[in-house]
């Protein structure tokens, strides 16, 4: 079949697979370095307590069969080392079917993953990795052209995520429709980057601009990508223009830079394509049927982006196959920080030498300027954001946090950018208590040499101790 594949794409698809298999080298990297504390035997959600409740069919995943913390980590280093292996192209050096399994790979084990990950695994961008995984699955390697439904259901990934988030915006807080809220968004959003103070302190008229362009490359840009060559390339184009721009301006873990990847599979570079053999059948068939069933799965998808109740950031399927996405459908006002202390004072008053946690990603010391730290994902710092804006958000872990602080648990600790207390000395009692985060001024950054500053609003949590540690003390 002529049509079935379009050999003009496999520059495309050679700079897609090799940043998707970077993505995921990323995401197996921070699964193994950040578990054992969340999702651990002893971690704040352990996952063999999720697999005795929630059955196998609800939430596929090797973990089903058995668990350990040894075996996770075997499974995480592993997904490290075969995404590095696809990033240096040992798909190509395979034949058709073993490059198809070699890819099949990081995605059972990153489903795997996902399946158990619970609150810490649950942002869009986990069911949007594995989507576009599954998918580079079927695109083949250097023995066949890029198979043409592929590239098309790319296309129809990128546009759900995009016209999705357009209008889960549109929808949403009237500030969108305003054009204002990105006066706020940059000095709240989740993790900020070492730039939102800047992009913070853009004129008001810029902001509109920024809000706008943003609506016009969500709700319009995507149509666009299902255009005849070039002015599907120019879509995709300005999408990554977009994304970067993102990039620059936060820490929104690997959301900007997938939606980049994809977009360019859209791009046709001007290049003359290698010779390569037809498509064998049996590969043809395979791609039809999958395709057929994709499709069939983007029902649901499709009836949630036109309801009026569009929800954000939904797999419809255990498989996480075809899942609908967005973000921010709301914009804070205000930035809350829960900051954590401990005191080794037996006795707990407002007076004793309270030491504060310093986190890694998320606003802590005032005079700390934020880092960047996207595309990899701090998922305690992300939790810690949800916290602060409600501590409902925060029940099922938080607490677990607490008692690990307790006990100096080196896991745990490991999460942090430092803690106050050292090995064998740990706090007898831990606090939370919630801020109120600002950006400085110009004059007041010039003046202080500090990007934040915080007022204190009420107590999160009262003092609290270990179980029997009156005792011991």
């Amino acid at each position: 079949m002529n049509w079935f594949t379009a050999p003009e794409y496999w520059l495309s698809r050679l700079v897609f697979q090799r940043a998707l298999a970077a993505l995921y080298l990323v995401a197996f990297l921070g699964a193994a370095l950040q578990f054992r504390a969340l999702l651990g035997e002893r971690g704040m959600l352990p996952i063999p307590r999720f697999v005795e409740r929630v059955p196998f069919r609800r939430a596929p995943s090797l973990f089903h069969l058995r668990y350990s913390d040894r075996l996770f980590a075997a499974c995480a280093w592993t997904g490290c080392a075969v995404s590095a292996a696809l990033l240096a192209g040992l798909d190509s050096r395979l034949p058709l079917w073993g490059g198809m399994l070699l890819w099949l790979v990081p995605w059972a084990l990153y489903l795997s993953i996902v399946n158990v990950g619970q609150t810490w695994y649950a942002f869009g961008w986990e069911s949007l990795l594995l989507e576009v995984g599954f998918l580079a699955v079927l695109l083949g390697n250097d023995e066949v052209a890029p198979p043409v439904v592929v590239l098309f259901l790319l296309r129809w990934v990128l546009f759900r995520v995009e016209f999705g988030a357009g209008l889960i915006k549109m929808r949403g807080d009237a500030c969108w429709r305003k054009l204002t809220c990105l006066d706020y968004h940059h000095e709240t959003q989740p993790m900020p980057g070492p730039l939102s103070w800047f992009f913070h302190h853009l004129p008001r008229p810029v902001h509109r601009v920024e809000t706008a362009a943003n609506h016009f490359t969500q709700l319009v840009v995507p149509v666009l990508l299902f255009a005849p060559q070039p002015v599907a390339t120019a879509a995709a184009a300005l999408m990554i223009v977009t994304q970067l721009w993102l990039v620059l301006s936060g820490n929104f873990a690997w959301l900007n830079w997938i939606t980049i990847v994809v977009a360019l599979s859209a791009v046709r570079f001007p290049t003359r394509p290698p010779s390569v053999p037809a498509a064998p059948l049996w590969y043809e068939i395979v791609v039809l049927a999958v395709a057929a069933l994709l499709v069939f799965l983007s029902y649901h998808p499709v009836v949630n982006m036109v309801s009026r109740a569009q929800v954000m950031n939904r797999s419809f399927d255990p498989l996480h196959l075809v899942n609908t996405y967005g973000a921010f459908g709301s914009v804070s006002r205000i930035r809350y920080e829960v900051v954590v202390e401990g005191t080794l004072d037996a006795v707990p008053r407002e007076d004793s030498g309270w030491r504060e946690y310093e986190f890694k990603g998320k606003p802590g010391d005032p005079g700390r300027w934020p880092r960047q730290f996207a595309p990899y994902h701090l998922r305690l710092d992300w939790l810690m954001w949800f916290a602060a804006l409600s501590p409902g958000y925060a029940g099922a872990w938080f607490g677990g946090l607490v008692e690990r602080l307790l006990e100096n648990d080196p896991d745990t600790l490991r999460l942090l950018r430092r803690s106050p207390f050292p090995p064998g000395e740990p706090p007898r009692h831990v606090r939370a208590r919630l801020f109120r985060y600002r950006y400085t001024t110009w004059r007041e950054l010039r003046e202080t040499g500090t990007c934040w500053e915080r007022t204190f609003v009420r107590e999160y949590l009262p003092p609290t101790r270990l179980a029997g540690m009156a005792q011991r003390s």
